[in-house]
């Protein structure tokens, strides 16, 4: 192959063979998916087993162009999810599960396309009111009480026992007790995702401020900083890392603490009231779309909070090819 070739592949053809026959598998797959049998049985295997050597030859393909080295960092991902998908479909319909014990992706899809207001309107109430406002206001008010008790030693040893404490404590007890506070609406969901993110967010953030070497520290004294110009300069770039590890917990600590504090009282809105209502109905197509909507919003909320990471922390070794 020549230098000029984007990949460079040790078999030139198995990646490609290999996606022909997972597809002519998969297909055989669904044409006998009613028969059933062990024709079925060994089209899903053989699915399965092409599939796999599909992303597997995806992942040890090597390339120095930084556009093809995405494709392929994205392609396998979703060649692999997708696998799933599909092999859920072929086995739940092949053994006639029941759809509510396990409805296939495709009752799920339907549910999801005809239910979409309805998803929608769960949506808003859980994530863009009870969700963000907890998260903004948890992870804010946990990073600016970390920069006090970093100037305070006795808070130090007395707050962060308080927050290990606290983190510890179930949010089936706490959930409760905020809906008795805030009411049934979303303040007391927030108040719920607030104390949730609070703790966290305050121990990394006092853990990161000590994480500056004490070589820079005495070098940045040698050079007469102030407090603030220390913080500034060298504390809290060198407790981005730390920061930025609180935000990623948070965002599904967050979607969490809201959806379960829904069980426990709200109007008739918001996704843990409609896992809540669906699933006493057996209606299970529609919690499994509510899960894949919380799915969808934290894997989205973590890989944008991961992005602005890389772009924050670009110098730290961990973000370095």
């Amino acid at each position: 192959m020549s230098a000029a070739a984007p990949f460079a592949i040790r078999r030139p053809f198995s990646v490609g063979m290999a996606a022909i026959l997972a597809l002519a598998c998969g297909f055989a797959a669904f044409r006998l998916i009613d028969a059933g049998g062990t024709l079925f049985a060994a089209a899903t295997v053989l699915f399965w087993l092409f599939s796999w050597r599909l992303t597997a030859g995806l992942a040890n393909l090597e390339t120095r162009q930084r556009a093809f080295a995405l494709a392929r960092d994205l392609a396998v991902p979703a060649i692999f999810g997708a696998t799933l998908i599909v092999l859920w479909e072929l086995i739940v319909r092949g053994l006639k599960v029941p759809p509510i014990l396990l409805p296939p992706p495709s009752e799920i899809a339907a549910t999801f396309v005809a239910s979409g207001h309805i998803l929608w309107a769960d949506f808003v109430q859980t994530v863009l009111k009870a969700v963000l406002a907890g998260y903004v206001l948890g992870c804010g008010a946990g990073f600016l009480v970390a920069l006090i008790v970093d100037r305070s030693p006795f808070l130090r040893r007395g707050l962060l026992p308080i927050g290990n404490l606290v983190s510890a404590l179930p949010i089936v007890g706490v959930a409760p007790i905020m809906v008795m506070w805030f009411g049934f609406d979303w303040p007391s969901k927030a108040a719920v995702v607030i104390v949730m993110t609070f703790f966290p967010m305050l121990v990394n953030t006092v853990a990161g401020l000590s994480a500056a070497g004490a070589m820079e520290r005495d070098l940045m004294r040698t050079y007469g900083a102030s407090h603030g110009q220390s913080l500034m300069k060298l504390r809290l770039p060198a407790a981005m890392p730390f920061v930025f590890n609180a935000l990623k917990i948070n965002t599904t600590l967050a979607l969490i603490g809201a959806i379960v504090a829904e069980f426990f009282g709200t109007p008739i809105v918001g996704m843990g009231f409609r896992i809540s209502a669906e699933i006493g109905r057996m209606n299970t197509p529609m919690v499994w779309a509510e899960i894949t909507v919380a799915a969808l919003v934290g894997s989205l909320a973590y890989g944008l909070v991961a992005l602005l990471e890389r772009r924050v922390t670009f110098w730290h070794p961990s973000m370095r090819r």
